[in-house]
């Protein structure tokens, strides 16, 4: 059994959406966090204190799935209303929109090299999209009821499958066949995907059990009834030794795959549990359900040993690869009755100091998209600029598009500065501070000099600020560029004036009344 300082430690949730969590996942830099919700928005928390939260509206029904790309520089969503959106995570949110599928989509998986989007749907097909040229690539068609999932293998070789029509399946992303099936004749599968070394899958059953397959020899490994409802997720710690899973029942599961049993139940959640994630490095993972809570955990599971690990795995993603000894789970089934040395952990009956997060949320509404369908595919960009920034991988860009270049135009949310005035549109804010910057400019030149700039640009000079005030009423929509030196300041004229004089430039000019 696993020693007490290993224990799993609930450090922090978050509140802001409306209604029930159905995804999320973790940046890979482990500094934010995203979620998706039957109340239709996305949103991305950062884990700095006092940092603000960002809600992504777009999606017209329930958003179902949420992943980051590998490189952190995109965020893919799934949801009722048909399509799969990319995100760019900044306070932009600007995104491209595919349209394919026929019914709803389920699942969204990026491909360990970024180069390749997955997704599944009630149309019962998975489609593989391009990310570097945004473009449909293929649908995978032999399920014969709603796909719940698809996620790729670490290699990017095999994709696996689970659908309602109690299978799970393997596909070769290379000839586009199916080259497993693994059938289940008393339930579903919700949730299906692989281990850390690409040598296992897992899925998360409707009929209450966890099952591990050996993809290698296509057997059961091992068989948890843990759970006393439904199972709706899973995540592998990147060890590959450890799998959390999220069930209706209301709690969270800790097994260990080396030792074939249950180590922790997790109490945290007020109803069911929808999803759960670990982070990249195994220290943290999450988990949203119907009370439309995040809890964030924190656990040291194998934390000196993930590199290494992970490193290895690298080296053994084929199937021509021998065996490791860790890829030798017990062969037998493990029904797994609750035992006595279990650990449960109910973070509501101890006296802990708990981070609560409701942190301010900023709306980001984004019109400006492109879509990409089944039949024509998006075509790149004119500018290269406009490409670097919105959706190719920072290892398939071109010299001009590199990541620095990327990391410049991205902004970090967490180092974004906490403002007062949360209800403001973004872009008013934006607008607003952009004209604060230049008056400041503005009101830093002499009176003479900043009369004769003012003067200059009218068509006609004016004899004093009276009369530069009463052509303003007759041509208040007219819009004027004013010129400084290098700063140019494109505003309604109108605004500037009396922007002008309610600061500083009043005491410049005392007899004006505005």
């Amino acid at each position: 059994m696993a020693s007490a300082t290993e224990d799993p430690v609930l450090e922090r949730y978050f509140k802001g959406h409306k209604a029930a969590i159905t995804s999320l996942d973790l940046s890979p830099n482990g500094k934010q966090l995203a979620t998706a919700s039957w109340d239709t928005f996305l949103m991305l928390w950062n884990f700095k204190p006092h940092a603000r939260a960002y809600r992504y509206v777009g999606h017209k029904d329930v958003v179902t799935s949420v992943q980051f790309s590998p490189h952190g520089n995109l965020l893919a969503s799934a949801s009722r209303d048909r399509t799969v959106r990319l995100w760019i995570p900044d306070k932009r949110g600007k995104f491209s929109e595919f349209k394919a599928h026929t019914a709803p989509v389920r699942s969204v998986d990026f491909s360990a090299d970024g180069q390749f989007l997955a997704t599944a749907s009630e149309d019962k097909s998975i489609k593989v999209w391009s990310m570097y040229r945004q473009r449909f690539l293929y649908s995978l068609y032999r399920h014969t009821h709603w796909v719940r999932c698809a996620k790729f293998s670490p290699d990017g070789r095999l994709i696996v499958s689970c659908s309602e029509d109690k299978t799970i399946k393997i596909w070769d992303t290379t000839n586009k066949q199916c080259v497993n099936n693994f059938s289940d004749s008393v339930g579903f599968a919700n949730f299906v995907d692989f281990n850390p070394s690409g040598t296992c899958i897992a899925s998360a059953g409707s009929d209450q059990t966890v099952k591990v397959w050996d993809v290698r020899v296509n057997k059961l490994l091992q068989h948890y009834q843990v759970h006393s409802g439904g199972v709706n997720c899973i995540s592998f710690h990147p060890s590959g030794n450890y799998l959390v899973t999220a069930s209706s029942d209301g709690t969270l599961k800790i097994l260990d795959l080396l030792e074939g049993r249950l180590i922790y139940t997790l109490q945290g959640h007020t109803g069911p549990v929808f999803t759960v994630s670990f982070s990249k490095g195994g220290e943290l993972f999450a988990s949203g359900g119907a009370d439309t809570q995040v809890l964030l955990w924190r656990t040291n599971f194998d934390e000196l040993h993930c590199k290494g690990l992970n490193k290895r795995n690298l080296k053994r993603l084929h199937f021509d690869s021998p065996p490791h000894l860790l890829d030798i789970y017990p062969r037998t089934p493990h029904p797994h009755e609750e035992k006595v040395e279990t650990v449960e952990i109910n973070p509501k009956l101890e006296v802990i100091d708990l981070q609560i997060s409701t942190p301010p949320v900023v709306d980001i509404l984004s019109f400006d998209s492109t879509t990409t369908t089944e039949t024509s595919g998006r075509t790149l960009p004119d500018k290269g600029e406009e490409a670097c920034g919105y959706f190719l991988n920072p290892s398939l860009m071109s010299p001009e598009c590199s990541p620095t270049t990327t990391k410049k135009k991205t902004e970090d949310m967490s180092d974004l500065p906490s403002e007062s005035q949360r209800s403001i549109p973004l872009a008013v804010t934006d607008a607003l501070e952009h004209i604060m910057e230049q008056l400041n400019v503005l009101t830093q030149i002499s009176p003479q000099g900043l009369w004769r700039h003012l003067t200059d640009c009218e068509k006609e000079p004016c004899e004093n600020v009276e009369s530069s005030y009463d052509l303003l009423n007759e041509n208040h929509i007219k819009n004027h560029s004013l010129s400084f030196g290098n700063i140019v300041l494109d505003v309604t004229f109108s605004v500037f004036i009396r922007y002008l004089f309610s600061l500083k430039a009043i005491a410049v000019f005392p007899s004006c009344q505005i």
